[in-house]
């Protein structure tokens, strides 16, 4: 922690002593010098490994940072503790770029190229130790563009809390802080160069509690109701219903909690679901369907049954004008190319994903631009998308071929290859920012779309509700 300190007091000397710098090529050379010092910062986060809402001393780096660079902090936003806003500038064009930092339980590993943990409680296994650091270079890279130019305008920077599964993002939506924002951006680690039309499917989530009556399970069972039975009479109507649904949605859990000792007639069992789909109303109508069943399985079981809300997103709203700009930028920065000994590490790498060698072209180039996408996984990204014009982009951060949610991305997040792909993203968002301060007609177009996208009757209700943030979610 004692060198990132040095480096961000180095880092703050030469934000403040730049030789008026206007063009954008010099402000992307000075972003590309400060290379190594924003890698330590984000292998700093990559070690913290903080999981959703826990985030302090991630959030605390690049709050530091960001103050130091001469931005305004707002802490602790939308009553979320590790949530902030970082601003620079005044007047419009708003434009915000988000960047994440939490890790995710049960994935520690090792920066090596086979499984080894590293002993902690969670991993970066979606590389948000590097989408946190590459926004918060982005809009620093920006600021000073700004300042050098004395161009007019605001540049904010939004620390976004618990992505994988906190919802972090709709609280701040629902709190209205992104209401003034002319055009947001965001990027996220992978295993491509990639700035196509961008997909998510809505989210539902919850932690659904039975709670029965304990008794000795050999002496006395008919005293006794199991909490457990409840949690597995839900889980089978489910897996009856996963028939029963559109063949696009997604339906995942895990029981959380299923007892503590075989003798022992289990009183409180808990199982975490997940329900997903490309239409947030289809997610709506599945989710209901799910508390039918737990309902069902509480009868059933002669147990009680309660749940609680734990996230909720909306699919995501692709902007083409945006996305547009944003590809031709990525296409000009271009992706990376291995020196020897990260080639040595791929395709050790490669071998456990069933690969003979790494293909590396797939880090080199970027990907062909396309104008739809077909939806995988949800971001709450989503909710931001249906506030204002958002546009988002991927690059190579791990070894081709690497599923995110995986020990070998946490692996490569470890290494130089995560920190160049981390690279590539700060000099995309930084130009993309750039171009959006410099014309008011591409901010205008792409408001446009958006509103015609969106349609003039679309009122924002968050999936959650209006609970609290779910601040004890992993607990």
């Amino acid at each position: 922690m004692r060198k990132t300190l040095i480096l961000l007091a180095v880092l703050g000397t030469s934000f403040y002593s730049m030789n008026a710098q206007k063009s954008e090529k010099d402000i992307i050379k000075k972003l590309e010098q400060k290379s190594d010092a924003y890698g330590i910062i984000a292998q700093n986060i990559w070690e913290f490994a903080e999981m959703g809402y826990q985030e302090k001393q991630s959030s605390g780096l690049l709050q530091q940072t960001l103050q130091d660079a001469g931005f305004t902090i707002k802490k602790g936003v939308a009553d979320i503790p590790t949530a902030f806003i970082a601003e620079y500038g005044s007047g419009s064009p708003v434009i915000a770029i988000m960047g994440e930092f939490d890790a995710l339980p049960g994935l520690s590993q090792k920066a090596l190229s086979e499984k080894e943990s590293a002993g902690a409680a969670a991993g970066h296994a979606c590389g948000h130790h590097l989408f946190g650091t590459a926004s918060t270079a982005a809009a620093i890279s920006t600021k000073e563009w700004l300042e050098a130019n004395k161009s007019k305008g605001t540049i904010r920077f939004y620390g976004t809390p618990a992505e994988e599964g906190g919802s972090g993002k709709v609280y701040m939506v629902r709190e209205g802080l992104f209401n003034d924002v002319d055009i947001a951006l965001h990027w996220h680690p992978g295993s491509q160069n990639a700035a196509s039309a961008g997909a998510a499917l809505a989210n539902k989530s919850a932690k659904f509690r039975f709670h029965g009556i304990s008794a000795h399970a050999a002496a006395s069972p008919d005293k006794g109701r199991s909490a457990l039975d409840g949690v597995e009479a839900m889980d089978m109507m489910i897996n009856m219903m996963r028939e029963h649904i559109p063949q696009e949605a997604r339906i995942h859990y895990v029981i959380t909690d299923g007892g503590k000792a075989p003798n022992v007639i289990p009183d409180f069992a808990e199982v975490y679901y997940y329900a997903r789909h490309n239409r947030r109303d289809v997610v709506i109508e599945i989710f209901d369907r799910m508390v039918k069943a737990a309902e069902g399985a509480a009868l059933g079981t002669g147990t009680t049954m309660d749940y609680e809300m734990i996230g909720g997103t909306h699919e995501l709203l692709p902007n083409l004008t945006l996305q547009k700009v944003m590809h031709e930028n990525l296409s000009e920065v271009g992706g990376m190319e291995y020196t020897a000994k990260e080639k040595a590490f791929a395709d050790k790498i490669a071998k456990t994903l069933g690969q003979e060698k790494a293909d590396l072209a797939t880090a080199k180039n970027v990907q062909p631009y396309k104008t739809e996408a077909k939806a995988f996984g949800s971001t709450d990204v989503g909710d931001v998308s249906f506030t204002v014009p958002t546009v988002g982009f991927s690059t190579a951060t791990w070894v081709p071929g690497t599923p995110a949610h995986s020990w070998q991305a946490v692996a490569a997040g470890g290494t130089s290859i995560g920190n160049k792909g981390m690279m590539i993203a700060a000099k995309t968002l930084t130009m993309t920012a750039i171009d959006l301060f410099k014309d008011k007609k591409l901010v205008a177009s792409a408001k446009a779309e958006f509103l015609e996208k969106r349609g003039a009757d679309f009122k924002y209700i968050p999936l959650l509700g209006d609970r609290a943030p779910a601040l004890n979610y992993r607990y």
